[in-house]
């Protein structure tokens, strides 16, 4: 069943108006994927590179960790940055 068209318009324009109103999605860039595993493992970076697989970007960044392994994280570039997040 169709709406009519008076109740679609204001639905739509609601709509647009939501997604114009929306902060951008920024994307990561490697520094600040860097410095968010810096901030959540609070270990030391010991190598930081960008993969890309098509369309999909991630960081790939070994870190070694207060307690001496290394570990890998992968940090999609589509990630949000949390800003004072307490860690």
């Amino acid at each position: 069943m169709m709406m009519p068209m008076r109740v679609r318009t204001p639905m739509l324009l609601f709509a647009f108006a939501t997604l114009m109103a929306a902060p951008a999605a920024r994307a990561l860039s490697l520094q600040d994927a860097v410095a968010k595993v810096e901030r959540e493992t609070q270990g030391k970076v010991l190598s930081a590179e960008t993969r890309r697989s098509g369309e999909r970007t991630v960081y790939r960044i070994k870190v070694l960790t207060r307690d001496g392994r290394v570990q890998v994280v992968e940090v999609p570039a589509d990630e949000p940055e949390r800003r004072g997040g307490g860690h």
